[in-house]
């Protein structure tokens, strides 16, 4: 098992930047991927931005890619996801989620408003 706390999340003005951070604790020795996926009112989950966590390769939504940037400290287990130039449109519950073996684990949801 793995267990993610999500942490960053808050009230913005557009224009404005956050960083989220996603701690995995548990068995964590297995971890493959991280990502965030996010979800507004009334809308699918969708793909954010997820890094391979041994190599670092990463890879953005098209919405995303430019103004955020998916980072890792191994040594903390912990995935971040620096949003910059935030927009109303990035109103959502943002998730972390984790690949270790062939499972996959969620966090709780941290909330970011984007006010214009």
């Amino acid at each position: 098992q793995v267990q993610l706390v999500e942490s960053g999340g808050g009230l913005v003005q557009a224009g404005d930047s956050l960083r989220l951070s996603c701690a995995a604790s548990g068995r964590t020795d297995n971890l493959y991927r991280m990502s965030w996926f996010r979800q507004a009112p009334r809308e699918d989950r969708d793909f954010v931005a997820s890094i391979i966590w041994s190599g670092g390769t990463t890879y953005y939504a098209d919405s995303v890619r430019g103004r955020f940037t998916i980072s890792r400290d191994n040594a903390k287990n912990t995935v971040y996801l620096q949003m910059n130039s935030l927009k109303p449109e990035d109103t959502a519950v943002y998730y972390c989620t984790a690949r270790a073996d062939i499972n996959d684990y969620w966090g709780q949801g941290t909330q970011v408003t984007v006010s214009s």
